[in-house]
C-alpha cells in the first residue's frame, strides 16, 4: 500500500518537474520538494525490488535515487533533464505494473484454537 502510494506520488512529482522544465532551478522550494519525493519513491521501490530479488530493477532505481538526490543535486542541461524525467516516468509506470508487492501473511495467534489441534 505504501509502496504504491509512493510510486503514484513520484509520478505526480515527475509530471510537476516536466511542467516546470523551462524554468527549472533546484533553488526553488517546489522543485526541491518534487525532487525529494522522486528520490524517496526511488528508494522505496529500490527496497521493494531488493526484497523480491529483482536486482536489475534495484540497480536502476538506485541510479534514479542518485540522480534525484536532494542533498547533492545533479545539474543537467534542459534536454538531458527532459530525457531523465521521461525515463523516470517510464520506470515508475512500469514498476506500478511489473513490481507487485506480495502481501504479508498474518501471524497465527497463540490463543486461536484450531479444530483438531492438541493442547499443550
Amino acid at each position: 500500500m505504501l509502496t504504491n502510494a509512493m510510486k503514484w506520488l513520484s509520478v505526480v512529482a515527475i509530471l510537476f518537474l516536466l511542467l516546470q522544465l523551462p524554468q527549472i532551478s533546484y533553488a526553488s522550494y517546489p522543485t526541491m520538494v518534487a525532487a525529494f519525493t522522486v528520490w524517496a519513491g526511488a528508494v522505496v521501490v529500490m527496497v521493494q525490488a531488493a526484497r523480491s530479488g529483482r536486482y536489475v530493477w534495484m540497480s536502476l532505481f538506485l541510479l534514479l535515487a542518485v540522480m534525484f538526490n536532494p542533498a547533492l543535486p545533479v545539474v543537467l542541461s534542459r534536454s538531458a533533464f527532459l530525457v531523465l524525467d521521461l525515463a523516470t516516468l517510464t520506470m515508475f509506470g512500469l514498476s506500478l505494473v511489473l513490481l507487485k508487492s506480495t502481501p504479508r501473511l498474518s501471524v497465527a495467534s497463540i490463543t486461536d484454537r484450531t479444530p483438531g489441534s492438541l493442547s499443550l
